[in-house]
């Protein structure tokens, strides 16, 4: 049940092992959060949701698909990311650590020692932090190497910096938790989106993230797999009789499905599972490129904006506490820069989202253009249409937002090593033969399959088991 990434990762796996699988999605198009579409003008082509591509090389679901074959083309910037600061500084990913560090003054060499290691030792640590937390995995050095760094909040790892640069790119990354950077594993959010851009940049896929979506249809359709749209389900009945139900949608959703199937003991774990702050996002079609004061910014296609480490810090923690912040955090992505098919010629599109309180009707439009403009002065002026959707809308759009949330749950200490209940497998429910497959369950949100896969794998024990 559901059709993002996860349940169709999920659906492929099981699938491949020859098992006869349907997929059941309640809107007209497979995806869920993995959509394209023109939101603004006629030949502005705008991604719903996911954009940027960071984890598709590190994957090992997506490594057991030929996305070349299938015709994927994944744009890769010269800059990872970057953050701009007052006047025309900014700190920017790019390229090699040693190159980075460069940019960062007297902080390179810190730089080079906290994260040199990190990508060196990634081929062991990543399969690992992208699979649940049960252990030290097969290579119990470099996962301790990468514990001990990222365990702790961001605001205690950035005291080994002191130019603003470095606490400034550091903030940015460790955002991406969306809560507040003084709690715990923030550290780890930013340490691995920082090694993912290290190892392969951060890239866009060519055309819009729906192709890769495609990509899991095709694939899906070669292996006998049926998806069905325009397919709501409210109850069981409205399932077929199967031998494996897996759910790729919020916890609760799934409860209220299963009904009276549901265990008691699970129905009290997946109500005290604790949501996430939800976003407010703004696509714009512009009449040319962002003119960033800093150049660095305009080589590449995703930026954090915040200011200093103490503005983005303070606008999470406003979030936290149930405010909307005046200079809120927000992640501005401009595919353009790299793939030059989502506008017209001379035009670029445009996106940005900043954290607001969980349910939020809160348009922070004019809050997201004037950061904007802080740091690209004459931005408005390129602004042909916008579209935006609170976080509510992101509800209304996708069920599985709830309140807006598009992580499927807090990034807490508690449910990064738990989510989304205090169980050894996470992807069971205690009830034989139902399975949760969705952000919900770890390694969390992105587009990587991974949640799925492991859901699908654990079916597939569960059946050898039980045949």
């Amino acid at each position: 049940m559901g059709s993002g990434p996860n349940g169709l990762a999920a659906a492929l796996v099981l699938a491949r092992a020859g098992l006869h699988v349907e997929v059941f999605e309640a809107a007209s198009r497979a995806g869920g959060g993995c959509r394209t579409d023109e939101l603004t003008l006629p030949g502005f082509r705008h991604d719903v949701c996911s954009t940027i591509q960071s984890m598709i090389a590190r994957s090992p679901f997506f490594g057991d698909v030929d996305l070349v074959a299938r015709g994927v083309r994944l744009r890769v910037p010269e800059v990872a990311f970057a953050h701009p600061l007052d006047g025309d500084r900014a700190a920017a990913l790019e390229g090699s650590v040693s190159e980075t560090a460069a940019g960062l003054g007297g902080d390179a060499a810190t730089y080079q020692r906290l994260v040199g290691p990190l990508v060196a030792q990634a081929a062991k640590s990543v399969p690992s932090i992208l699979a649940p937390i049960r252990g030290v995995g097969e290579h119990p050095l470099a996962m301790a190497r990468f514990g001990l760094a990222g365990v702790p909040s961001a605001s205690h790892l950035v005291k080994r910096f002191r130019g603003d640069e470095a606490r400034a790119l550091f903030a940015g990354v460790a955002a991406h938790a969306m809560v507040p950077l003084t709690s715990p594993v923030t550290s780890a959010v930013g340490l691995f989106l920082t090694m993912s851009a290290h190892l392969g940049g951060w890239p866009v896929v060519e055309g819009g993230s729906e192709v890769l979506v495609k990509v899991l249809l095709a694939e899906l359709d070669d292996a006998g797999a049926v998806v069905h749209l325009d397919r709501p389900i409210t109850s069981m009945s409205d399932l077929p009789p199967s031998r494996a139900t897996l759910f790729d949608t919020a916890p609760m959703t799934m409860v209220d499905v299963m009904g009276d199937r549901v265990t008691s003991r699970y129905r009290r774990g997946v109500e005290g599972f604790r949501r996430g702050p939800g976003v407010c996002k703004v696509d714009w079609a512009l009449d040319g490129p962002v003119p960033w004061r800093s150049s660095v910014c305009r080589r590449t296609a995703t930026l954090h904006l915040g200011g200093s480490f103490e503005e983005v810090a303070s606008a999470e923690a406003d979030v936290a506490a149930g405010r909307h912040p005046e200079r809120p955090y927000c992640i501005v992505v401009q595919s353009c820069v790299v793939d030059p098919t989502r506008a017209p010629v001379g035009k670029a599109t445009l996106w940005a989202y900043c954290h607001v309180p969980n349910g939020s009707n809160v348009d922070m439009t004019s809050r997201i253009e004037q950061q904007i403009e802080r740091f690209a002065p004459g931005f408005r002026d390129l602004i042909l249409a916008r579209s935006t959707m609170t976080a509510m809308d992101e509800q209304r759009y996708n069920a599985n937002y709830l309140g807006g949330d598009i992580n499927g749950g807090a990034a807490t200490l508690r449910q990064t090593l738990f989510r989304p209940t205090l169980r050894w497998n996470p992807y069971r429910t205690g009830t034989p033969g139902f399975y949760l497959c969705s952000a919900s369950t770890p390694p969390g949100g992105g587009v990587h399959g991974m949640c799925g896969a492991g859901a699908a794998r654990t079916v597939l024990r569960d059946l050898r088991r039980t045949h």
